[in-house]
């Protein structure tokens, strides 16, 4: 049996309540006092993954820090309680770590973590990566967008995960926006990609401007608070949004019925998976990050194999091929903490017909 561990935290105060019943009746603010001086535990037990190739249990261990408290407080403070989840997990016996969400953007994108460990650490984002771009076309086939002619834009292109979608999309001669906040790594970005892919990718520093237009947004951004409204988008347009806490203002599925947004890497991991903690999806379904610690677990393939804040393409394409072997797959669509059934993406796309006639 093949072993496995993974760190979480809450996106949000109010996730806390999820595992702690009582914390429903405080204050946010009491609550961020309170569980900031809580160390980190372990949370459930993770049972019946199982390939054809190979059988792993895992362990969810908590980081009961909040975005917003990752970001603020003291970086050794954070980092400590990273690597003090990473003892536990080796306790229980993991082989791998995987880091989630913030714990894997924090300071040097785990670098620090992986060597005060025993074990290997990857942050997942090689197969976050791949299963953004896969939801992506099927989304776009769902919504009659020829992806070949679309508007496609990267937001938080120069980070990880932005950095690799961009050279993707742009090997495949997309028509790409670049969008981040320092434009001397979107300018170096471009060069590359203009060298390597004859891309005619532009960039810009202009959220708000840049997906006005766009029939498809990659949203892979770090920030803490939402950058994407209600009315900055087009009726039709895909949103993929690939980042905790999201880019996308829930504001968006409230008001606009013309618009898909999907997010992205939610994968049904192979066999009879009981993770025994609630984070937000059906039952059985995963973050793809949380997969590639699976998928490395089940191949015996302990190393750190996503590490840092530089992705490689040639590691995107060796984590699809392993997750193919192994069983795991695309679970249906996601947003907004509901499934999206076939039916709410027809009627998404017929209004968004309607809208554009219409206008």
């Amino acid at each position: 049996m093949e072993k496995f561990a993974f760190v979480l935290h809450p996106i949000s105060v109010r996730d806390i309540a999820r595992k702690f019943g009582f914390a429903k009746y405080l204050p946010d603010g009491v609550l961020e006092s309170m569980f900031k001086m809580v160390p980190p535990l372990k949370v459930s037990h993770i049972t019946g993954v199982e390939s054809p190739h190979s059988q792993a249990e895992g362990w969810f261990v908590a980081v009961p820090l909040t975005p917003k408290q990752m970001t603020n407080l003291p970086l050794d403070f954070v980092l400590d309680r990273i690597i003090k989840a990473g003892k536990i997990a080796e306790q229980q016996g993991a082989k791998i770590l995987g880091l989630g969400a913030f714990t894997s953007v924090v300071g040097d994108a785990g670098i620090t973590v992986a060597k005060n460990l025993d074990i290997p650490v990857t942050t997942g984002n090689s197969y976050t990566v791949a299963t953004a771009l896969q939801g992506t076309e099927k989304a776009a086939e769902l919504m009659d967008i020829d992806l070949r002619e679309a508007e496609v834009v990267v937001l938080g292109a120069t980070g990880s995960i932005g950095s690799v979608c961009s050279e993707i999309l742009a090997r495949d001669k997309r028509k790409l926006t670049l969008v981040a906040r320092d434009r001397t790594k979107l300018d170096n970005l471009l060069h590359k990609l203009s060298n390597e892919y004859d891309s005619r990718a532009s960039a810009s520093t202009d959220v708000k401007e840049a997906v006005q237009n766009a029939d498809v947004i990659i949203a892979v951004s770090s920030a803490v608070e939402a950058l994407i409204d209600a009315e900055d988008l087009k009726p039709g347009a895909i949103v993929c949004d690939v980042a905790r806490p999201r880019s996308v203002s829930k504001a968006v599925a409230e008001a606009r019925d013309d618009v898909l947004v999907i997010e992205g890497g939610v994968v049904e991991p192979p066999g009879d998976v009981e993770f025994n903690f609630n984070f937000g999806f059906p039952p059985k379904n995963a973050y793809a990050c949380m997969s590639e610690t699976m998928i490395l677990a089940l191949e015996k393939k302990y190393e750190s194999f996503t590490l840092g804040r530089e992705l490689s393409l040639e590691k995107v394409e060796e984590i699809s091929v392993l997750a193919e072997k192994h069983g795991f797959k695309l679970a249906g669509f996601r947003s907004f903490e509901r499934a999206l059934m076939p039916e709410h993406i027809e009627a998404i796309r017929k209004n968004a017909q309607g809208k554009k006639q219409t206008g």
